[in-house]
């Protein structure tokens, strides 16, 4: 048992959580994590886009987790094991290095979002990276 990858699903896993939180707990869970202002005031307006985004988010990262769960040997064997587990660890990576640059320009979230928000990105694809070298 690879147990990065276990840590890489368990982390995926509980990113989908507090990205269904913000779906079920609403605009306060949408401004604590960073959403930005917007994606809270149409929350508590009651429109579907908050909703569908966050849901879609949500399922991205069940996925992503199912998959690190996959490669550490946990699951049953997934469909282009090593490729899509690639493809997630360099989304992870570059989301948090990209996420840097928005610091200086948050559109619409708060630099303490981008930064953070960047860290954990950077650390879940490292957690994959190694994970993966591992195999």
């Amino acid at each position: 048992m690879n147990y990065y990858l276990v840590v890489a699903g368990c982390l995926s896993s509980i990113a989908a959580l507090i990205h269904a939180g913000c779906i079920v707990f609403g605009a306060p869970w949408y401004r604590f994590f960073g959403a930005g202002e917007q994606m809270a005031r149409m929350a508590e307006q009651g429109m579907i886009k908050p909703t569908m985004i966050t849901l879609f988010i949500v399922i991205v990262l069940s996925i992503w987790s199912l998959y690190a769960f996959s490669a550490a040997g946990v699951l049953l064997r997934l469909p282009y094991l090593r490729p899509v587990l690639i493809l997630i660890t360099a989304i992870y990576v570059m989301r948090g290095i990209v996420g840097f640059y928005f610091v200086t320009n948050p559109l619409g979230r708060s630099p303490e979002f981008w930064v953070w928000s960047s860290m954990v990105c950077l650390a879940i694809g490292l957690v994959h990276l190694i994970g993966m070298n591992q195999n």
